[in-house]
């Protein structure tokens, strides 16, 4: 899964603890941890402020595009 390397390569690049991502998206530190091992995968809405959060789009995250 291209997902979850992404978010993991970008939260890292962006010098965001998981917590802190977690606490800009209004989630747990618990959810991130799991969609960084591809245990579970955001919702829609949660996928968009990620993108939004984390400076790229959707279609990157989503490995769809090679292009943030």
């Amino acid at each position: 899964m291209i997902f979850d390397k992404r978010l993991k390569e970008l939260r890292i690049e962006k010098q965001l603890s998981q917590k802190e991502l977690a606490d800009l998206l209004s989630t747990g530190q618990s959810s991130i941890s799991a969609w960084e091992r591809g245990d579970r995968e955001p919702l829609a809405h949660q996928l968009i402020d990620l993108a939004r959060v984390l400076e790229c789009s959707v279609d990157y995250l989503l490995g769809i595009s090679d292009i943030k």
